[in-house]
């Protein structure tokens, strides 16, 4: 059996069953679902106390009550620990200790002259079933998402990645709202420096509670100003087992069903998993035409803004005079009339989002066709800028992570603003600026445009572009794995027939 006392100051024990029944129901006044009943054999007494809803009833009354109300188990705090048939069994001796853990669906006996209680966790817990992501789709490979239930999520994990090497440190975070935090990394493979890194971040964590796997990011990010997310979020067991199988750290938080992944680099944001289910020059096309929308979802609208405003003479002469004849009557500098349309653009996405999913879908088909057309009717903007913010929009999406498409659609607005101002000069400046700045990001001490600074060129199949099989059997050089070598090159590319 599973035994650990608690000590410290504050021993409420020995202490009057009444005695204890009153001072529950003091620090419970506000909670009538206090269960606190007691039991008497002879001249002795004890007591058993839970919180109704938080407990499974018939795990009490089979696993608990009944062989504590037989006559083989003696009413002391050593037999009920050795003769119950739970795992779980705890003693505890603080007032505190016993509050905190009634909150989470512990049971606890209290023998009369005890020095302690004892305490065994029979939590009921209500569990989504498991089903597809909502917020990650895929067109191949599984398609099973994360839970909010912990012992849900480390199951699947454990069927994912079926190794001996599979660590699952666990750490309770929170003052006032403890809640389990588990470091999930492949021994034999992942970095020492970044394990060590991530568990001291995850133990120097001080706060009240932790929400969420969001708000633990936030925490422990290496910078906490910037825009770009420094770590990968995902509900996919199948991308978050694909990581840790190639050296990287996995971190889950109790009802949370979005799982941490680090340290990961700019490029991480456009990699889907669904690549490795396609063949390599299909996942090699999806990749580059990433890459090739952010730069378009950033560049497009504020180009399009310096050229009308600076520079007509980059404007081919046919476009231009069409140029000229959509904005004769639109009484806003191109600044102000893209900024509008942008603004228009989040609005409908931002409501179509928070409505309900038929709703929303119809808000935002229905919404940018009429308001689109009633805004060029108007005179408010052009048909040609409407084209090129509905290319802006359409390339924000195709980033596979909700965090990196947010951030691209905000990079906009200051871009349009300084394509505006300054012209071309302008957007050579802002983009110097956003290099600049991610030059100097790291995500877990790594470097954030990692292969590209510092220059890793074995690492480019793996992040830029993909080749066959037998050509990926390195793991990423970039993150310093334990063990570099994931099959040998040779085997890989040997081929026999049948009759060989």
């Amino acid at each position: 059996m599973n035994r650990r006392k608690k000590t410290g100051k504050g021993n409420i024990f020995p202490l009057q069953i009444e005695d204890l029944e009153s001072l529950l129901k003091s620090k419970f006044k506000n909670n009538p679902d206090l269960s606190f009943t007691t039991y008497e054999r002879k001249n002795e007494k004890v007591a058993v106390f839970y919180i109704d809803y938080q407990v499974e009833a018939d795990k009490v009354e089979d696993f608990l009550l009944e062989p504590l109300l037989g006559e083989k188990i003696e009413w002391t705090n050593d037999s009920i620990l050795n003769e119950i048939p739970l795992s779980s069994g705890k003693t505890y001796e603080k007032l505190d200790d016993i509050l905190k853990n009634l909150l989470i669906g512990a049971v606890f006996i209290y023998c009369e002259s005890e020095k302690s209680v004892v305490s065994y966790l029979l939590s009921k817990k209500e569990n989504r079933s498991l089903q597809q992501s909502e917020t990650e789709s895929l067109v191949l490979g599984p398609k099973i998402g994360f839970t909010e239930s912990m012992t849900t999520n480390l199951n699947i994990i454990r069927w994912s990645v079926r190794s001996e090497d599979l660590v699952l440190e666990k750490y309770i975070i929170g003052k006032r709202e403890p809640r389990e935090v588990r470091l999930i990394y492949l021994k034999s493979i992942a970095n020492e420096t970044d394990i060590n890194t991530m568990r001291q971040r995850l133990q120097e964590l001080d706060v009240d509670v932790v929400d969420d796997s969001a708000v633990l990011m936030q925490y422990i990010e290496d910078s906490t100003t910037t825009i770009f997310p420094q770590f990968f979020t995902t509900e996919l067991p199948d991308r978050f087992s694909y990581n840790i199988n190639r050296g990287k750290l996995g971190v889950l938080v109790e009802n949370s069903p979005t799982a941490i992944i680090a340290p990961s680099t700019f490029f991480s944001f456009f990699e889907s998993t669904e690549d490795l289910y396609m063949r390599w020059n299909v996942g090699t096309f999806l990749r580059v035409l990433r890459y090739l929308s952010f730069f378009l979802s950033t560049l497009l609208t504020p180009l399009y803004v310096a050229a009308v405003t600076f520079h007509y003479e980059i404007i081919p002469t046919p476009l231009l005079i069409n140029l000229g004849q959509s904005r004769a009557a639109v009484p806003f500098p191109p600044i102000l009339e893209a900024l509008f349309l942008e603004l228009m653009i989040e609005l409908l996405r931002e409501s179509g989002a928070r409505l309900p999913t038929k709703v929303g879908q119809t808000i935002g088909i229905v919404g940018g066709v009429v308001v689109g057309t009633a805004a060029v009717e108007a005179g408010v903007t052009s048909n040609v800028l409407i084209i090129f913010v509905a290319l802006s929009a359409l390339a924000s999406f195709t980033a596979p992570n909700y965090l990196m498409g947010t951030t691209v659609r905000i990079l906009r607005f200051p871009m349009i603003i300084l394509g505006g101002l300054l012209g071309i000069v302008g957007i050579f400046f802002g983009a110097s600026l956003l290099i600049i700045h991610l030059l100097r990001l790291t995500s877990l001490g790594r470097p954030y445009l990692s292969p590209i600074y510092p220059l890793v060129v074995e690492d480019f199949n793996k992040v830029l572009y993909r080749l066959p099989n037998q050509f990926q059997n390195q793991r990423f050089k970039s993150y310093r794995p334990k063990d570099l070598q994931r099959y040998a090159n040779k085997d890989a590319k040997e081929k026999k027939d049948i009759d060989e």
